[in-house]
């Protein structure tokens, strides 16, 4: 069953951290690419992170330095680790991969920054 879980998420004070992470099933995880997106409210999806099957990463600039993604092949498993958040990262977080045609996501989950 081709599935992608994401926990983690929850409220944190400004300055605070947390890690996210995303379970994937149904898939060669270790061939795969994979991202993390967000969503804001009103806003648009935008890509925060991604790491290559080789373990390559890219960040977004508004979260370079603070967030930083990692995988575990064998648990198939992609973590984000996000420090020093602050109000405007507040948003549901995405994990997603493309396969073939295809990009799949999970169901989301809530990360809110407040005081």
């Amino acid at each position: 069953q081709v599935q992608l879980v994401e926990s983690g998420g929850g409220l944190v004070q400004p300055g605070g951290s947390l890690r996210l992470s995303c379970v994937v099933s149904g898939f060669v995880f270790r061939l795969l690419n994979m991202d993390w997106y967000r969503q804001a409210p009103g806003k648009e999806r935008e890509l925060v992170a991604t790491i290559t099957s080789i373990r390559t990463t890219n960040y977004a600039d508004s979260v370079k330095g603070r967030f930083t993604i990692s995988r575990d092949n064998a648990k198939h498993t992609v973590y984000l680790q996000m420090n020093s958040l602050n109000p405007e990262d507040t948003a549901v977080y995405y994990c997603s991969l493309v396969e073939g045609n295809s990009r799949h996501w999970g169901q989301g989950t809530q990360v809110t920054v407040s005081s």
